[in-house]
This record gives C-alpha cells, sequence and structure tokens, in this order.
C-alpha cells in the first residue's frame, strides 16, 4: 500500500527512530548533507533543527516526498541508483544510506556512488548472519522473516541481502576507511561488541558503518 501524506508520521524528536538518533550523532554541525532514500525526511528535519546542517533528500515516493517539502526541507523524487551519477563529486560532507543498501539493484556500484559524493558515507542495514535467521532457515529451510527482516521473499524489496562479514568484505574491496562500526539490536540500541568482529555477525541484528574514502 502506497503511504499517502496523511499517514506519514509527523517531525518531532520524541519521535525518533533509535538507528536514525544514532545516524545523527555521527554527523558534524554545520555540514553539508544527502539523506538517500530519506522517506518522509524524519531525519534531515532532525538534523536541521539540531545540527543546523544543509540538509538535501533524494526519496522514490512522491507521497514521502510531498510530505517532507512541507516541512520545508529540500528533498526531490527520484531513484537512487538511476539519479545518483547527476550529482558533483564532493558535493557534500555525508551521504546517508539508512536501512537501503539491501533493497538495491547493485551495491558496490551504490557504494561507490556514495563515497564519490560525500567525503564520509553513513550505512545501515540489516544483518542476515544473526543467528535466528541462520536457525531458522536450517530448521524449516525456508527464507526467515525477522522483525528487521519482516516480508515474505516474493513480496521483500530486500533483493540483495547480506551479512556483517559480506559488508566488510566488498569494503575491504574498495579499499575504503572505516571510520566508526555499530552492532544494533533489532530496536536499533547499541551492542557492546565491536562492529567488525565475529560476536557482531552472529548476534546483531542490524549494524551501522561511518565510511571515508
Amino acid at each position: 500500500m502506497t503511504d499517502t501524506p496523511s499517514q506519514l508520521p509527523a517531525h518531532d524528536e520524541a519521535s525518533i527512530r533509535v538507528d536514525l538518533q544514532l545516524v545523527a550523532d555521527q554527523i558534524k554541525a554545520d555540514s553539508r548533507v544527502l539523506d538517500v532514500g530519506c522517506g518522509d525526511g524524519m531525519l534531515l528535519a532532525h538534523l536541521r533543527d539540531t545540527k543546523h546542517v544543509d540538509g538535501r533528500g533524494l526519496e522514490l515516493s512522491m507521497a514521502r516526498v510531498s510530505s517532507a517539502v512541507r516541512e520545508g526541507l529540500a528533498v526531490i523524487q527520484g531513484d537512487l541508483e538511476a539519479d545518483l551519477k547527476h550529482y558533483p563529486a564532493d558535493a557534500f560532507d555525508y551521504v546517508i544510506l539508512s536501512q537501503t543498501l539491501q533493497a538495491t539493484h547493485n551495491p558496490k556500484e551504490v557504494l561507490e556512488g556514495l563515497l564519490r559524493l560525500g567525503t564520509h558515507a553513513v550505512v545501515s542495514f540489516p544483518n542476515f548472519g544473526h543467528w535466528k535467521v541462520r536457525l531458522a532457515l536450517l530448521l524449516t529451510g525456508r527464507m526467515p522473516s525477522t522483525p528487521t527482516l519482516p516480508e515474505s521473499w516474493y513480496d521483500t524489496e530486500n533483493i540483495h541481502l547480506c551479512t556483517i562479514k559480506d559488508f566488510l568484505s566488498l569494503v575491504d574491496e574498495l579499499g575504503v576507511t572505516i571510520e566508526a562500526g555499530f552492532a544494533l539490536d533489532g530496536n536499533g540500541q547499541k551492542r557492546s561488541y565491536k562492529a567488525t568482529g565475529w560476536l557482531a555477525n552472529l548476534f546483531s541484528e542490524q549494524a551501522l558503518f561511518v565510511l571515508r574514502h
């Protein structure tokens, strides 16, 4: 079902998702920010109001674009895989891609594109290596559903699911520097262990990394 503007959540600090607050914590004040797949602009509005960023957004859903624009945000409608190439190199200090990488057709090219546009890329994604996912696949022989991966295999937008180890391997292949990494639970709360270790790959339901080219 397509969201209509009346169904979209209002922007206020109390309602921002825990994982989005963690993303916001990585952004320096007065930075130039591009939020790719920004939804209705909740994160951009939060960054504008708390860190005075020069924020831009790119979003596929026209309903969500309309909601963001009504909030005074500079958000345009577009497909990230088709439209990122039109942005000039090094135009931003931070490019954010939250919970979207696994829904792209060419994750490697997308990641390269983020780092072409920004000095830093802030990327989060669900971890398909979580132990519950492994156990469900082993015991049932079917693609599992979890709180972070709730859709059935035939109607999910997630077409390139990866583990944290897979992502780290890609980052290494691209020669990208990891400035910060966070292992997260299903609610977006930080775990106590390193995001780059085996514990994270087995016990974290999602992860967030700050990358630098």
